[in-house]
C-alpha cells in the first residue's frame, strides 16, 4: 500500500492516541477462514482475530493505525434455538455460533466483512469508502446518500462519544 496522506495519518494517530489515553472500548476485527483440516477432513469455517478496531461511526479505526470502512457486525453469543422465521435471521445465528466456537470471549463484538481503506493521496481524491479528499479537505460521507462533513470534527465527535463512559455496560445483558 502507498503511503498515507501527510495530514490524514497525523489526524489517525491523534485520534488513536486520545481514544487509548481515555480508555475508550475498542472491538474485535475478524475475517472467515477456512480451517485445513487433516488430509481434507476435518476443516471448517472460522471467524479469525485480525486485531482491534474502534467503532467510530462509518469507520473503524484499528489500534494499528489502519482504517476501514465498517462493515457487518455480530456478538460471541450461544446461538438460540432456531427460529426458521427467515434465512437471513439463520444466518445471523450461524455466525454468532461460528464467532463463539472461534475463541471470542462471550459477549464480544466483532467487526467482519469490512473494506481496508486506502489512505494515499491519489485514492482519497478519487474516494476511499466513506473518505474523499477534496482539494485539501478531508471528509468522510456518514451516511448512505448524505453529503460529506469535515473528517477531523467527525472523528473528534465520535471519539468523545465512544469514550464517554455513562454507566452502560453491553457486557451486562449478556450474562
Amino acid at each position: 500500500m502507498a503511503d498515507p496522506h501527510p495530514a490524514l495519518a497525523a489526524l489517525l494517530e491523534v485520534t488513536a492516541r486520545r481514544l487509548e489515553e481515555r480508555g475508550a472500548r475498542d472491538e474485535a476485527l475478524g475475517g472467515f477462514e477456512r480451517t485445513r483440516g487433516i488430509l481434507g477432513i476435518g476443516r471448517r469455517i472460522v471467524l479469525a482475530s485480525h486485531g482491534r478496531v474502534w467503532r467510530l461511526g462509518v469507520l473503524l479505526l484499528g489500534r494499528d493505525r489502519r482504517l476501514y470502512a465498517a462493515g457487518s457486525v455480530t456478538r460471541a453469543v450461544e446461538p438460540r434455538h432456531p427460529n426458521y422465521q427467515s434465512l437471513s435471521g439463520e444466518e445471523r445465528r450461524e455466525i454468532r455460533r461460528i464467532a463463539l466456537e472461534s475463541g471470542f470471549a462471550h459477549g464480544e463484538v466483532i467487526n467482519f466483512e469490512v473494506e481496508e481503506l486506502a489512505l494515499d493521496e491519489e485514492s482519497l481524491r478519487r474516494g476511499s469508502g466513506p473518505l474523499r479528499l477534496d482539494g485539501e479537505r478531508l471528509l468522510v460521507r456518514w451516511a448512505p446518500n448524505q453529503g460529506f462533513v469535515p473528517l477531523a470534527p467527525y472523528l473528534e465527535e465520535r471519539g468523545r462519544l465512544l469514550s464517554q463512559h455513562d454507566g452502560w455496560d453491553d457486557d451486562r445483558i449478556y450474562d
